[in-house]
């Protein structure tokens, strides 16, 4: 007898393959059979007319703090995934010693979003060499699997100290520490290296992170840890300003390592065709034989801008300042008062924050969320436009936008990927083999951005939804996410629905499914905020061969694990088992 078989569903086997309908049974933690299944099990999902795809594998998360004080790893395994990758962006928490617990809060504060009060609250920082640090990711309970990668940041830190924070040279005797040391952890058990090298990403006073400058020497030196383990892959982010030099590197580093890189890849405002040239340049290093990737996000990377969150239009302004810290209804009475909103309007923005008063002022990029969120919004739609119509100034729109919902309204700032304002350009990275579905941030930027939906999103939009271009294939959209992010990170027992792979599962009513209004909620270490987003249409997610969610609700099931390392194909298996 089986334990579980989901029966009459359509299958979407993450392989590419055409659809079937069909049957999955699963014995213990494995799928054994596929197809018609007629022997009994000890519980049945009954999936007629819904799908069944295997549960997605997010590689670009940073729950590195909440790995070690929550078992959930929600809003990503509420929203269908199975596997995530945290130790992404160079930043995470190991390997540390005493003294730089601060330096590394400050660094994963002002990169990823995540508020330093609820890390320094929920970090127990019971270990100090990477190793130690997965131990104790490993004695806490999880709803889905977990992978770590050595993040550059932390690594630096702890082999040279303020220097490396600094930013300094590291000297021919470090770059070896750092070496050893990436080969130390990736034999206990991580994933890979991720580093970061872009001028946005700064640590919560502000400075340049201390990897952003790192020498070709570092670079290869860690290659060689790579290359010394026999495993691991590269994560890199990087503005790629010096294009000719950074793309060299990349190229050569995994050459040394003899391992795979992936690259984060944006159309940004700024430099709107530099995706096309890094793509050129990723398709022809492909064509030559380097193992490379692009990381690409299947939407808009877009801010959610309101009162309850770290970005909105007004918070430079003085008389916001001055009401910045009551209590929402405190706040949304004070700017409900006339003279008060006329004041705010009027007054000049204070010149503190460049970020800030850049988005403020682009109404044009400001979008209305309604009940149905839309990520590949008209132009004609934005509050500039409406503003225009209206005979209005669009801060007046704005303004009364973000007072609705008693304060708990958000505006869709699509900060990259909506230069044309359509996803035509997403639509070709999107489709080009050498990219991968990643940076969905899950767990980052909690106060400002909420794309862990990307993977619900990709079949939403893509797939059923998008009026303003074509539609993606299905089965090919699922791959996407699916074998084709678990193969990239070398995790080859999953992402597929076939004999003998984990029985990591989503059934899914896809008439249904739709994506829910993103939301604050305040349950982080200390009462800190983060934003959540939920979707209908997950008739159940099913980790390990046990149900983790219904119908959006999660159940006692806790079967995740941490993954030590690449995992290997299964052997075959019959395509039935005794009953």
């Amino acid at each position: 007898m089986y334990d579980l078989i989901i029966r009459g569903g359509t299958i979407v086997d993450g392989s590419g393959a055409a659809p079937t309908r069909g049957d999955v049974a699963i014995s213990g933690d494995r799928i054994v059979a596929i197809g018609t299944v007629s022997d009994p099990a000890r519980r049945e999902i009954d999936a007629t007319g819904k799908l069944v795809t295997p549960g997605w594998v997010d590689i670009h998360t940073h729950y590195d703090g909440q790995i070690t004080w929550a078992s959930r790893m929600d809003p990503s395994s509420t929203l269908g995934a199975t596997t995530v990758v945290v130790g992404n962006c160079g930043v995470g928490f190991a390997p540390v010693r005493p003294q730089d617990h601060d330096t590394l809060i400050r660094l994963m504060e002002g990169v990823e979003d995540i508020p330093g009060a609820a890390l320094h609250e929920g970090l127990s920082w019971q270990w100090e060499s990477f190793g130690e640090y997965m131990d104790a990711v490993d004695q806490l309970p999880h709803d889905i699997d977990v992978a770590v990668q050595v993040p550059h940041g932390a690594l630096r830190v702890y082999v040279m100290g303020e220097r490396g924070a600094n930013r300094d040279p590291a000297t021919p005797e470090e770059n070896e520490e750092m070496r050893r040391l990436t080969a130390e952890a990736i034999r206990a058990g991580a994933l890979g290296f991720s580093t970061t090298r872009t001028m946005v990403h700064r640590t919560a006073d502000g400075d340049l992170t201390p990897t952003v400058r790192a020498a070709r020497e570092e670079m290869e030196a860690i290659a060689r840890g790579i290359a010394d383990a026999g495993s691991g892959v590269l994560q890199w982010v990087s503005d790629f300003q010096e294009m000719d030099e950074e793309f060299s590197l990349v190229r050569d580093l995994t050459k040394i390592a003899g391992q795979p890189l992936s690259f984060s890849m944006v159309q940004a405002d700024v430099v709107p065709n530099q995706w096309r040239e890094l793509t050129q340049r990723l398709d022809a290093a492909v064509a030559e034989g380097y193992p490379l990737k692009a990381q690409i996000a299947g939407r808009p990377v877009g801010l959610m801008l309101g009162l309850q969150g770290s970005v909105h239009p007004f918070i430079s302004r003085p008389s916001y300042r001055e009401i910045a810290d009551l209590p929402l209804a405190e706040k949304v009475a004070r700017m409900r008062d006339p003279e008060f909103r006329a004041r705010l309007i009027a007054e000049a923005p204070m010149k503190d924050h460049p970020f800030v008063n850049s988005v403020a002022g682009a109404q044009h990029k400001m979008f209305r969320i309604t009940d149905r969120v839309d990520y590949e919004p008209d132009p004609s739609t934005s509050l500039a436009a409406e503003a225009e119509r209206l005979g209005v100034h669009p801060d007046e729109l704005v303004y009364d936008a973000l007072l609705e919902d008693e304060g708990r309204a958000f505006l869709f700032f699509p900060m990259h990927n909506y230069v044309e304002g359509n996803l035509d350009n997403v639509h070709a990275m999107i489709t080009n083999p050498n990219t991968l579905s990643g940076l969905s941030d899950g767990g980052a930027h909690v106060g400002a951005i909420c794309d862990v939906s990307l993977p619900t999103f990709m079949l939403t939009h893509w797939c059923r939804d998008r009026t303003r271009g074509p539609l993606l294939d299905l089965a090919g959209t699922v791959k996407q996410q699916t074998r084709d992010t678990a193969l990239a990170v070398g995790l080859a027992d999953r992402g597929l629905l076939a004999p003998g792979y984990l029985a990591d599962v989503n059934v899914i009513d896809f008439d249904q499914l739709e994506l829910g209004k993103p939301y604050m909620i305040y349950d982080l270490p200390t009462g800190a905020r983060r934003l959540m987003q939920k979707a209908k249409g997950y008739v159940a997610t099913i980790k390990s061969g046990q149900v983790i969610y219904q119908h959006g609700e999660p159940t006692d099931a806790l079967p995740g694990k941490l993954i030590r390392g690449r995992q290997p194909a299964p052997a075959p298996l019959q395509e039935a088992v005794a009953a």
